[in-house]
């Protein structure tokens, strides 16, 4: 039996707002796929530049790559504001002005002339990316009835599994062909058509149940939203130890060439792509039975990589298997959010972007520690305990209903 049988909470997000619509409109959704998909593209860029980048400006690759580490940081405070900030203007007009943002900075980005003003265009990278995930539930919330909300969050998503996928290697090819700048300004003609998409397509959406600064701690105070974030944050935290360190994973326990490596990699994003797509497809039978299986997939694969001997056709399976889960991860908890707070959905959107880029961070520090620890070993038997221990959390303290407070 499905969730929305078990879950009141499920079968009245519509009812929240008295607007519900009655048809999906489809092509603003794949308009908002586009956005995140050139925000997650743009992010990405300078790790497949870092070289190149580093010796245009002058400057040394550890200090270049912080234009990664501005943007995320950005994005965590822009996550966590943007609904207070902007909770009297049109959501759509909000949506374009983050697309804005996104082609102002990668076209800046290409034609800056020193380190300081290419992070100074990062900032607005990470206020764009921050803002748009934050709000991407709570407007499909509002594009399409409550039935297909997990189809429609699937959709948006797969943008983030699309960049994993394309922007490493087409930014590593433009760059190479071109030079780094010309990478910067494809991001940002692809940004001019997702503006003019999201234009043509994007409803207008006045604002609903404005947030103010206590809303995010309102809401967080409600029964069961904590333990809900906790179980997030440990999920990402897992994942993203795991992710860091795959390279040199994949390396020693497969003990392949670079061609087979970059092979592999791209069947596990292929596998991601599949995964998100898939998981609206279980989300519409259960929601917590996938919060639940999902980590424990990842767990699994990670645990059968290290200690099970099966060879390179097991391995691959099992990387393509742990992609494939992953890729449902952020539409799992997307949909947490519009379940169980669908009156803040923004402000809820914005503690899990905080939740993620906060796990992306911490995971790449326990990766670290357990990496100079234990070597590969180390760090695939702490995340999958990690993972483990979240889908366990998840399984017995994690609501799926809206709470009564609520």
């Amino acid at each position: 039996m499905s969730d929305a049988y078990l879950d009141p909470g499920i079968a009245d997000i519509g009812r929240i707002d008295d607007k519900e619509p009655k048809s999906p409109e489809w092509m603003a959704v794949f308009s908002l796929a586009m956005g995140v998909f050139g925000l997650l593209t743009a992010e990405y860029l300078p790790a497949s530049l870092l070289t190149p980048m580093a010796a245009g400006l002058g400057v040394s690759e550890a200090l270049a790559g912080q234009a990664v580490t501005v943007t995320a940081v950005i994005a965590m405070f822009s996550g966590l504001l943007t609904a207070t900030l902007t909770r009297h203007i049109d959501r759509r007009i909000v949506l374009l002005a983050f697309s804005l943002l996104m082609i102002a900075s990668n076209l800046l980005a290409a034609l800056s002339s020193s380190l300081i003003i290419l992070l100074f265009m990062r900032v607005l990278l990470g206020i764009a990316l921050g803002g748009f995930w934050s709000m991407a539930a709570a407007v499909a919330m509002r594009l399409v009835p409550a039935a297909l909300l997990p189809r429609a969050l699937s959709i948006i998503f797969s943008g983030i599994s699309v960049a994993t996928v394309v922007a490493v290697p087409l930014g590593s090819y433009l760059g190479g062909l071109y030079g780094w700048r010309a990478a910067f300004f494809a991001a940002a003609a692809l940004g001019f058509l997702t503006l003019a998409f999201q234009f043509f397509t994007l409803p207008p959406l006045r604002p609903h149940s404005p947030a103010r600064l206590g809303t995010i701690l309102d809401v967080l105070r409600r029964p069961g939203i904590g333990m809900g974030m906790l179980c997030c944050t440990l999920v990402h935290t897992g994942q993203y130890a795991l992710f860091t360190y795959i390279r040199p994973v994949l390396e020693s326990v497969m003990v392949i060439n670079v061609r087979g490596l970059a092979l592999v990699l791209l069947a596990f994003g292929i596998a991601n792509f599949v995964g998100t797509l898939a998981a609206g497809w279980i989300l519409e039978r259960s929601l917590r039975a996938t919060l639940v299986v999902m980590p424990v997939l990842i767990g699994a694969a990670s645990l059968g990589l290290i200690l099970l001997p099966t060879g390179i056709t097991g391995q691959v399976l099992l990387v393509i298997l742990w992609g494939m889960a992953f890729g449902g991860v952020p539409v799992a908890w997307s949909n947490w959010v519009a379940h169980t707070v669908p009156d803040q959905a923004e402000s809820a959107g914005g503690m899990v972007v905080v939740s993620v880029q906060s796990a992306i961070a911490a995971g790449a520090a326990v990766g670290g520690l357990m990496f100079s620890i234990g070597g590969v070993v180390g760090v695939f038997g702490a995340a999958s305990a990690i993972l483990l221990f979240s889908a366990l959390l998840i399984a017995l303290r994690v609501r799926t209903s809206v709470p009564s407070s609520a």
